[in-house]
Parts: structure tokens; C-alpha cells; sequence
């Protein structure tokens, strides 16, 4: 830290030198300037935090910057009695922010001091600590990675932190299989929870009810936990979730979407540390707007390059840097200070990866950037660990993959709606309600949780964000009135129901009849519309399509063949032949849920360049069956016991993970039936 501070002072004293408006006449004047911006940053920035906290996070750091530049400009003028000028004081702000934050990570400098000085105030004023020999047990989750992906970032070194683990035996990897669909709704309902019953898709259609649900409203996700919480969730006992969609019936919550309206559980005063450190903030826009840089260079090579990419001009790199840097420094600074507490168990999900790869691919040189960023906070919290009141395990694992694809928009020129359109005979048209990316229910989800906060700056976040409140909270992106508008249609009243509703969850395709009560079948949809299951299962760029049948139950279809499900007889070519060994297995599931769809579409999976074919505009994707997007992983300590069997389901992998935190000590919470 003497180091960056002395840098900070040659910063300061080579800027006065070609910045107008600043005077410090010699490097000792720098070095007392930087000495009384920490003193001032130590005392005011705190203070302005309490009473200003939701007012910070809406102006995404820049708030930090103001307060920033004005201990700048104070400083000078204590320091050296000159009269500094405002814009000045600013660029100064800037540059010593930039110089410190290449300096801190060419020095290696833990720059978490600060930050863990406030928690450990907050923690003896409130809590107090939680001392013990038996250790805690932090799940880092890195979003969308697939075992594949992960194992060569290790070869090529770009997980320095992970690969000194594997290298040195703490640490080995445990591949898994996730469920049908690979999605993190499902996927997170099954580890945090225990199950997912239930959950076909992101997004689904509930005939009985006339609703749509989406894995990225505040109000479904709440009702998700509610249908699949026992109350003996993985976080149960003591335990923390941060930046989840679900909470895994954590008593303490922040960022998570299912609770945001629980105040019980979910406290935005859990940022406060985050938000008390002005350096901090500031180092974290500087990096934001980096990202943001980065994006759009990555974005003009692909073009340039004529490699195969999707559009993501717009807002979406704001949208990015505040999934990949934002976020990503807010879960870190929240588990921080959750190893100081010394909480049993702690739960994190970082996104940066997952919504990258999407855009520009999966092992796209920016996606691999940010995987890098993300082993980077591994170090931040290893490093902690000395401070804690207890040992800590960090375990690392991922929800599902992705795999890489162009999509059917793209191959085939249309749309899978416009596909279903045009072989539908329908007079009273197909809809296909817009998905808002799941990025910005996060982000909604978060600042309706900072809004309802009942203090000073929640009153004050509420009114600056009540123009954007909706039904289900604060509602952000681009699409969201198209959304809204479909969505009325979508959960009409019976007799307005549209006729048919064509989902993407990935590359995997929903479609439903909703005038129609129950689950129809083939033969019911063949005298609706004559001809749409035939067509759907000989497109080119479809992979199969499931339906039940009045005589055979479920089958499989594609355009050389047909699987029936019901006793694994083939006839012709088997459609999910390379959809991997399970893929009969986890369709049988999928039939049996209340909410599977009239049709459940596959994209096409290209097995020889294990490429899937997505729904929706994305690169990278997920959500189906086939290839890397159904193999997560888990990093878990060498001495954990060695797996059973093969682990196949998030339900499975949940059971797996609490047997662990068992064998180390950790209560966890008996699900009901276990405990009959």
C-alpha cells in the first residue's frame, strides 16, 4: 500500500505539470495531498455513503467520481492553500484512479483493506463474528461455463488462481451433468433447492393459469421458490446468498431476484461496505467504462474479421459492464465481507462470463478476458481467508455450459415463429412474446430491492426509478413495452388466448395451443393445423421434436426417423442419436412435468463440430440438450470424498454438495422427506 500511495504521489505531482488549473510544487506537496485524500475519503465518503447509498448505485459510481474529484479539490487547496480549478480536480480524480488501478495489478496489491476495515466495524457493531475450527464454505458459481471451456483455460493459463490450485492437489475438478432444460432457472432450483420439477424452459406457458413465466421476473422467481422450496434449501443453516436467482432458503440475502421483496432476508445495507470506499467506486466506472471499450473493439474485429457474430450495438455495452465488472465487484466485496463474519456457507453467482460468451461466443478472446477477471476475484477472497474467525473451503462450480452456434435466424432466415406460421393454418395468427435479456431483470430486481429499502435513500432511489416500475418491480431494457404489450395477450382470459405461443428458451423451442385446456396430442395438433409437427421435424435446422401420442405416449421426431420414449424403440434414424447418453432419460423427464409444452423443439446439433443451433440471437447458448451446454463442473477440495456414481441433475448435485458440507462439519438442513 506505501507503494501505490507513493505512485499516487508521482501521478499527482507529473499531472500538476500538464493539467491546467493544478499546482503542486514538489513531490513531497503530492505525497501530503494523497495523505489527506485518504484521511478525507476514510471520514466523508462514509458518511455521504449512509445517507446517499441507492442515490450511488443509480448513477452506476458516478456519484463516487463527484465526490471524488471534490476531495481532490479540497486537498490541493489545504495542502498547498492554490486555488485548484473543478475540471482540473477531475481529470486528476481520473488519471490517479487509472494509474492506481494498472499500478495495484502490475504490484499485485491487495486492494481490500479498506474495504475489510469498514465490514469489520459494521460486524462488531451488529453481529459480531462467528468463530469456530469448523470451516465455511463459499460456492463460487461462474455462469454458462462448461467443463470443456473451463479445463482449457487452465492449459493456456488463463485461470492462473484455479490452475495453482489444480497444479499444487487443494483443488480437483468433478464434471456433472445438468438437466433438460440447461438453463440457470432450472438449474439454480435444483442446487440451492433440491429440485426443479416442473420448470421446462426460461420461459414457459401455464395452461391452466393463462400465464407466462419468465425466470427473470421478480414476482415468477419468487413463485418458482415458493413451489420448490421445502424450507431445507443448500443455504438453510446461517447461510448467505449474493447475486442469485434464487435464494437456497438463505436467511440473509442481497441481489437475489426471488426475495428482493422479502426485507426480511434481503437488505440493501449488505452493499454499504461496497459503496463506503470512494477509491473502490471510482476504480470500479474506470473499469466499466474499460469493459466498454473492450466490447466495442472485440465487436468492430469480428466484423472486420467476417467472423460469424450477432448485433449488440445499442446500450448493450453498458448492459455488459454492469453484468461484468459492476456485479461482478459488488458479489466479490459482499463475500468479502461475509469470510470476515466468518458465515457458514455463502452462495454466489457471476454472470460476466455467461452473457459475454452469449454475444461474442464461447471461447470468443473477450469472453476468455473476463473468465480471467473472475479467477482474479478467486485470489481476492483466497487472500481474505487469513482474516476470517474460521477456516474457509472455496468451491467453484457452474450451473451449465453453452455451446458455440449460429443461430436459426441467420441459417434459415426466419424465425422459429415465422417457421411455425408459415406452416401453421392458423387464421388467428402466432405470437412470439419478446424476451428482455435475463441481464436486465437483475438489474431491475436489484434496484426494486434498493427502492423498497425503508430509509432516506430508498425514498430517494424510489422516486428516481418510479417511471420504470412496473407490476413486477423496476423494469429496464430495451423491448420491455413490446414485452409488456405481448404479455397482456399471452395471459388473456380464456377466449382471448392467442392460438398458438412460440417460446426460445436457447436452442430449445416451446410451443403451446392455449385455447386448448391440457396437453395435446399429435394426432389433436394434426387436425388443428395439418402438416406443422412433419415440417418442424424435417427442417434442416431442427434437431427433433417431441409430442405425445394418443396410441404410442411421447415420441421423438426428426426428419429420418422417430424415438418413442415409452420403450426406447427406434424406427428409421434415431433423431437424438448424438444428443448424448442421457437424452432419452431427461426427455422421459421432461414429458412428465405438468407445464411441457404442446411441442418441445430441438435446434439441430452439429456433433462433429459440436455446435448446436439456437432460437434466439445468440453465439453461444444453452437451455437444450446436446454437446458442452450439459456439462458444468464443480472445483472442490481434493480431501472431499470421491463421488459415488456419476452425478446427473442439479437435484443430484445439490444432495452431493450437502453430504460434503456434512463430512466437513457443516449442519445442513434436512429436506422433509429425509427426515421420515
Amino acid at each position: 500500500m506505501i507503494a501505490l500511495g507513493l505512485i499516487q504521489a508521482l501521478t499527482l505531482w507529473g499531472a500538476a505539470a500538464i493539467i491546467p488549473g493544478i499546482d503542486v510544487p514538489s513531490f513531497g506537496a503530492a505525497l501530503s495531498v494523497v495523505i489527506v485524500l485518504a484521511i478525507f475519503g476514510s471520514l466523508i465518503w462514509p458518511l455521504i455513503t449512509r445517507l446517499l447509498l441507492p442515490l450511488t448505485v443509480l448513477t452506476f459510481g458516478l456519484l463516487a467520481l463527484v465526490a471524488t474529484t471534490a476531495m481532490v479539490w479540497l486537498s490541493l487547496g489545504v495542502v498547498d492553500h492554490s486555488n485548484p480549478t473543478v475540471l482540473g480536480s477531475f481529470f486528476v480524480a481520473v488519471l490517479m484512479t487509472v494509474v492506481s488501478t494498472i499500478a495495484g495489478t502490475l504490484l499485485d496489491v491487495d486492494g481490500d483493506a479498506y474495504h475489510l476495515r469498514v465490514v469489520r466495524r459494521r460486524i462488531r457493531k451488529s453481529r459480531g463474528v462467528n468463530e469456530t475450527d469448523v470451516p465455511g464454505v463459499i460456492f463460487f458459481e461462474i455462469d454458462g461455463l462448461g467443463e470443456q471451456v473451463l479445463r482449457e483455460a487452465v492449459d493456456s493459463g488463463r485461470v492462473p488462481t484455479i490452475a495453482r490450485w489444480l497444479a499444487d492437489g487443494s483443488h480437483r475438478i468433478v464434471g456433472w451433468e445438468c438437466d433438460l432444460s440447461s438453463q440457470t432457472g432450472a438449474s439454480q432450483a435444483g442446487l440451492l433447492l433440491g429440485s426443479n420439477e416442473n420448470m421446462p424452459g426460461f420461459r414457459w406457458y401455464e395452461k391452466e393459469r393463462g400465464v407466462l413465466m419468465v425466470s427473470s421476473s421478480v414476482a415468477d422467481t419468487a413463485e418458482m421458490e415458493r413451489r420448490a422450496s421445502t424450507g431445507s434449501g443448500l443455504l438453510a443453516v446461517d447461510g448467505t446468498s449474493r447475486g442469485n436467482l434464487l435464494s437456497g432458503d438463505a436467511p440473509r440475502a442481497s441481489a437475489t431476484l426471488s426475495v428482493v421483496r422479502d426485507k426480511d432476508r434481503s437488505q440493501s445495507s449488505e452493499f454499504f461496505a461496497f459503496f463506503s470506499d470512494p477509491s473502490g467506486m471510482t476504480r470500479t466506472l474506470v473499469l466499466s467504462v474499460h469493459d466498454m471499450i473492450l466490447e466495442k473493439v472485440a465487436y468492430w474485429r469480428q466484423i472486420r474479421s467476417g467472423d460469424e457474430h450477432v448485433h449488440r450495438g445499442g446500450i448493450y455495452p453498458l448492459l455488459r459492464a454492469a453484468m461484468t465488472v459492476v456485479m461482478r465487484e459488488l458479489n466479490t466485496a459482499t463475500l468479502l465481507a461475509d469470510i470476515v463474519e466468518g458465515v457458514p456457507v455463502s452462495y454466489s453467482t457471476y454472470v460476466g462470463y455467461d452473457e459475454v460468451a452469449h454475444h461474442s461466443g464461447i471461447r470468443a478472446p473477450d469472453a476468455l478476458t473476463v473468465l480471467g477477471r473472475l479467477d482474479r476475484q478467486l485470489l481476492r477472497l483466497e487472500r481474505a481467508i487469513p482474516q476470517a474467525p474460521r477456516p474457509y473451503e472455496i468451491v467453484v462450480l457452474s450451473d451449465h455450459g453453452q455451446s458455440q452456434g449460429r443461430p436459426f435466424r441467420q441459417r434459415c432466415g426466419q424465425t422459429l415463429e415465422q417457421v411455425v406460421e408459415q406452416a401453421c393454418s392458423s387464421e388467428s395468427g402466432v405470437i412470439a412474446p419478446p424476451a428482455v435479456a435475463e441481464s436486465w431483470g437483475e438489474i431491475g430486481g436489484w434496484l426494486t430491492e434498493l427502492s423498497t429499502e425503508d430509509s432516506a435513500g430508498g425514498r430517494m432511489m424510489a422516486r428516481a426509478t418510479r417511471s420504470f416500475v412496473g407490476a413486477d418491480g423496476v423494469a429496464l431494457g430495451p423491448g420491455r413495452e413490446a414485452q409488456d404489450q405481448h404479455l397482456a395477450i399471452t395471459n388473456a382470459a380464456d377466449a382471448d388466448r392467442p392460438e398458438v405461443i412460440v417460446l426460445a428458451s436457447g436452442c430449445l423451442g416451446l410451443i403451446s395451443f392455449p385455447r386448448t385446456p391440457g396437453r395435446l396430442t399429435l394426432e389433436q395438433i394434426e387436425h388443428q393445423h395439418p402438416g406443422l409437427v412433419a415440417s418442424l421435424a424435417a427442417h434442416p435446422d431442427i434437431g427433433w421434436v417431441m409430442v405425445r401420442s394418443e396410441t404410442e405416449g411421447a415420441v421423438v421426431l426428426g426428419a429420418e426417423g422417430k424415438y418413442r420414449l415409452s420403450d426406447d424403440s427406434v424406427t428409421g434414424v434415431s433423431p437424438i442419436a448424438h444428443f448424448g447418453a442421457n437424452a432419452a432419460d431427461h426427455l422421459r423427464r421432461h414429458d412428465s412435468f405438468g407445464h411441457c409444452p404442446d411441442l418441445l423443439v430441438s435446434g439441430a446439433y452439429l456433433s462433429d463440430e459440436d455446435e448446436i443451433v439456437p432460437f434466439e440471437e445468440f453465439m453461444g447458448s444453452h437451455g437444450g440438450l446436446g454437446g458442452a451446454q450439459m456439462h458444468p463442473f464443480a472445483i472442490v477440495p481434493s480431501g472431499w470424498s470421491e463421488i459415488a456414481a456419476p452425478i446427473v441433475g442439479a437435484a443430484a448435485m445439490h444432495h452431493q454438495l450437502k453430504a460434503w458440507m456434512v463430512e466437513g462439519g457443516l449442519p445442513v438442513a434436512q429436506s422433509p422427506a429425509a427426515l421420515e
